[in-house]
């Protein structure tokens, strides 16, 4: 079974590739690339002195320019002065992302991991880009790199926001493949221990810097089964080493029957009741956790105190 998503995540959304300051444009020879994925770039006319980064993954069956055309970053970026990144799968048997092969799990080791970092750091110096304001956003197989790229690379991104993923590593539980019918199903359950390990063993030696994530997830979803969103809160309060009991509890937020739970200052997670796989993105809320409307000198980073929820 794959993701056969595109017209319902479609439908929730609208076309917001309309009025721009500037086009959508695709970069070539960009750094170490090994499984070829293509980079798109959006590039505001008004571009900040030391502009943020935000990367935006697709989901399956569908591409870069489609995520460009139905998420709204592209213009919150021309009022903010970010740059946007829409990286485009190489598989183009579904258009699904590699997150479960060790090259992309592994720091440095590859696959479409290394390709999405090596635009990263080809934008970092191409525009004098922030270093500790990089963020990561996807939705379904796009939420599933996010995990990815966090913990794979915990060195270069700030923070993410992933929509109806799984946790980092769990479709290599099943072996290598674009679609693992066991984790999405919700049958990979583990401790947090054993999920952090996992995130540790991506990056051996590791003690630095580890971005915040939210996650969100609906109780609906047949497709990629809710029992993810929970081995998500697992593994990450264990990485960041805080009890998997929330410290805070908000119902309807952002919508009338979503409920927020927070666990220390680098996790929140959001179940949204009754809702299907293709949850409804709300760019409000990532902008916010990510703080890119910020312009000033004390906007969240890597290296910023770590504001209060």
């Amino acid at each position: 079974m794959l993701l056969s998503t595109t017209l319902s995540i479609l439908s929730v959304g609208a076309a917001y590739a309309q009025g721009l300051s500037s086009t959508l444009t695709q970069v070539k020879d960009f750094g170490p690339n090994p499984r070829n994925v293509s980079m798109y770039i959006y590039i505001p006319k008004k571009l900040a002195a030391k502009p943020p980064i935000l990367v935006v993954p697709h989901w399956c069956h569908d591409t870069a320019q489609r995520a460009f055309q139905y998420r709204p970053y592209a213009s919150e970026s021309d009022k903010y002065g970010f740059i946007s990144i829409y990286p485009d799968s190489p598989n183009k048997a579904d258009q699904c992302w590699d997150v479960s092969s060790k090259d992309s799990l592994t720091h440095e080791g590859g696959g479409d991991a290394l390709g999405i970092v090596s635009m990263v750091r080809w934008a970092l110096k191409e525009y004098n880009a922030d270093k500790d304001r990089v963020f990561v956003t996807g939705t379904s197989s796009g939420a599933m790199m996010t995990n990815v790229l966090l913990g794979s690379y915990p060195d270069v991104f700030a923070a993410g926001s992933a929509w109806a993923g799984v946790p980092f590593g769990c479709y290599a539980a099943d072996g290598y493949g674009v679609w693992s019918d066991a984790c999405a199903t919700g049958k990979i359950v583990k401790s947090g221990s054993e999920w952090a390990e996992m995130v540790e063993n991506a990056y051996p030696g590791y003690t630095g810097f580890r971005p915040k994530l939210q996650t969100f997830h609906g109780t609906a979803d047949d497709i990629v089964y809710p029992q993810n969103l929970k081995e998500q809160v697992k593994q990450w309060t264990a990485v960041f080493n805080v009890s998997e009991t929330p410290t805070d509890v908000t119902k309807d937020t952002p919508l009338l029957g979503w409920t927020r739970y927070r666990y220390g200052d680098k996790l929140e997670a959001y179940e949204a009741a009754g809702v299907p796989h293709d949850i409804p993105n709300q760019a409000d809320v990532v902008m916010d956790f990510f703080d890119l409307r910020c312009t000033g000198d004390d906007c969240y980073g890597r290296n910023e105190q770590e504001k209060s929820w």
